[in-house]
């Protein structure tokens, strides 16, 4: 009864928005109504870090009439301020996201995000497509679709454990993500080495909140939208691609997409970019086994119980 309902929510907000839409056409125009991207056109990533998005992102860059909007962290800036709010402030009708005022601010950030991707992306003409990679953004994906639902949502998922392990990985000293982390700042990569345990508990943690808020919208999520395993698609990457394309209703050149897994597949990657630290760094599924203590493997599984029995069940 729960996805119904969700289901049922998500129509009438797709209903309310397009009508809002013509009625700011019929009052002298509407931001939807410029030329260049189309809001049906956008296509979401959502789901947590390490979990193959970058992959994805790039076969899918390498279509005809596709591009790319890398982590714009929208979903963050929405969010995370949303998520942090009391539940008596979201009551309130001062409350800039209120529950009294959610049309009005609902329809601010769809112009927030199409008037940013615009922006971003002057070129994109109406037959265009704008593939969103937002997987560190993906607590504020229930928001964004919600604000968009005529466009269209990849839902990627992997298991928490070979996520928190990868992370574990390049956050160690010496590896990719510590040394992004000393540039901008993020102090808790230091954790990696200090308080391995801690650290696994954090990004088990992260993996909930992101996988967790993406698999939401994607329950509630009217419009086309596609369920992606990284296992999946690593062990067939053309068959999945072709699955996904077809989900998500867009015709796309059989060639071409061959030659885009072709071109990004784990073998064409050099070898140099490739291994222990590195952002390159199994390209396989399981090596939670090798890389996690039994214990941090009884964290992660302790704390993402609820997404493992959903999306990997006998493992």
């Amino acid at each position: 009864m729960e996805k119904v309902r969700l289901r049922l929510a998500a129509r009438y907000r797709e209903m309310y928005l397009r009508l809002d839409g013509l009625r700011g056409r019929l009052n002298g125009g509407s931001r939807d109504d410029e030329r260049g991207l189309r809001p049906e056109n956008v296509v979401w990533i959502f789901g947590s870090g390490r979990s193959g998005s970058t992959w994805l992102r790039s076969m899918m860059g390498e279509m005809e009439h596709h591009r790319v909007w890398e982590e714009p962290m929208v979903g963050r800036l929405f969010g995370s301020f949303y998520n942090d709010a009391q539940e008596g402030q979201r009551r309130s009708a001062s409350f800039i996201m209120g529950e009294p005022t959610r049309r009005g601010w609902t329809n601010s950030i769809r112009n927030f995000v199409l008037d940013g991707a615009r922006y971003a992306q002057p070129r994109l003409g109406p037959d265009d497509y704008l593939v969103v990679k937002e997987p560190n953004g993906s607590m504020g994906a229930p928001l964004l679709m919600e604000a968009l639902p005529e466009s269209r949502m990849v839902l990627l998922v992997r298991d928490p454990r070979d996520v928190v392990s990868s992370v574990l990985d390049g956050a160690r000293r010496g590896s990719w993500l510590y040394e992004w982390g000393e540039k901008g700042g993020w102090k808790e990569n230091a954790l990696a080495d200090e308080d391995p345990d801690g650290f696994v508990k954090r990004r088990a943690r992260t993996y909930l909140h992101h996988t967790g808020a993406a698999k939401r919208a994607y329950d509630a999520h009217g419009g086309r939208k596609t369920l992606v395993r990284y296992e999946d698609l690593r062990v067939d990457t053309l068959g999945t691609m072709k699955r996904v394309y077809s989900e998500l209703g867009i015709a796309v050149d059989a060639r071409g997409l061959e030659r885009a897994v072709e071109k990004h597949s784990w073998e064409n990657i050099p070898r140099e970019k490739k291994g222990e630290g590195k952002f390159y760094r199994k390209g396989a599924s399981g090596g939670w086994r090798e890389d996690l203590t039994p214990e941090q493997a009884r964290i992660v599984e302790r704390i993402t119980a609820p997404l493992l029995a959903e999306f990997y069940p006998t493992t």
